[in-house]
C-alpha cells in the first residue's frame, strides 16, 4: 500500500508540475519582459518557421532528445511526460494569457508582476517534476550527459548551453530582456529551497526525508 501511494504521490506531483511548468512559460513570455533561455530559442525558432511556441517548444525537444542517443542517456516516464504535457499546453495558456489576435503590451508594473509570478511559479514546477523522481526532462539530460561524458562541471556545460541557446534564440527573434536575467539568477536559489519540500521519499527513506538525497546542481528547466 504503501508503495502504491508513493507511486501515486509521484504521478500526481510530476503532472501538476509539468502543467505550472507550462503556465511558467507563458507567464513570461506574456510578459515581454524576456523569456527563459530555452523560450528565446523556442520563440526565435517560432518566429522563424512560423510556427506557435508550443509546437517548436515540442519539436526542440524531441531533437534534444535525439542528442541523448550518443550520450547514452535513457529517457523516463517523466521524460516523455515533459515532453508531451509542456509542448501541448503552451499554446493554450499563452491563449488564456492573450486572448486577443494581437494583444497591446501590458502596463509595466503588470508586466514586471507576471514575470516575477513565473519565475516563481517555475521554481515550484521545477521542485515538483524534479522531486517526483521519475525521469528528468530532455534538456536535463543533455546537461547531465555531457558532464559525464566530458568530465566537465555542471556549472561549466549548464552555463555553456544555456549561453549557446540564447544566444541563438536571440539572433532568430527570441525575446532577451531582464526577466531572462532575473530567472537565471533566481532558479537556483528557489529550487534549492524548495526541492527538499517536494522530493519523494524512496523505498527506505525515514522520517519524511529521500533515501538519497536529489543532486540538483544548478537545476535547469524542466524540458
Amino acid at each position: 500500500m504503501a508503495g502504491s501511494a508513493g507511486a501515486a504521490r509521484r504521478g500526481g506531483q510530476l503532472a501538476v508540475g509539468l502543467v505550472l511548468y507550462a503556465a511558467s512559460i507563458a507567464a513570461l513570455v506574456r510578459s515581454g519582459l524576456g523569456n527563459m533561455p530555452w523560450d528565446v530559442l523556442g520563440q526565435g525558432v517560432a518566429v522563424r518557421l512560423d510556427v506557435s511556441l508550443g509546437t517548436a517548444t515540442l519539436g526542440l525537444s524531441v531533437l534534444v532528445l535525439l542528442c541523448w542517443l550518443p550520450l547514452r542517456q535513457r529517457p523516463g516516464v517523466g521524460t516523455v511526460a515533459n515532453v508531451l504535457v509542456i509542448g501541448l499546453l503552451v499554446d493554450p495558456f499563452l491563449a488564456a494569457l492573450a486572448p486577443l489576435p494581437d494583444p497591446l503590451p501590458l502596463p509595466l508594473p503588470a508586466a514586471v508582476a507576471l514575470a516575477g509570478g513565473g519565475v516563481l511559479l517555475n521554481g515550484v514546477a521545477t521542485a515538483c517534476y524534479i522531486g517526483a523522481r521519475l525521469g528528468p526532462g530532455p534538456r536535463d539530460g543533455l546537461m547531465t550527459g555531457l558532464v559525464r561524458r566530458t568530465g566537465r562541471s555542471v556549472r561549466l556545460v549548464r552555463s555553456a548551453i544555456e549561453v549557446t541557446v540564447v544566444v541563438t534564440g536571440w539572433a532568430l527573434g527570441g525575446t532577451v530582456g531582464l526577466a531572462t536575467a532575473a530567472y537565471a539568477l533566481a532558479i537556483g536559489p528557489l529550487v534549492h529551497v524548495l526541492l527538499p519540500r517536494f522530493t519523494v521519499p524512496e523505498a527506505g527513506g525515514r522520517g519524511g526525508e529521500p533515501a538519497a538525497p536529489v543532486r540538483t546542481g544548478e537545476p535547469g528547466r524542466a524540458g
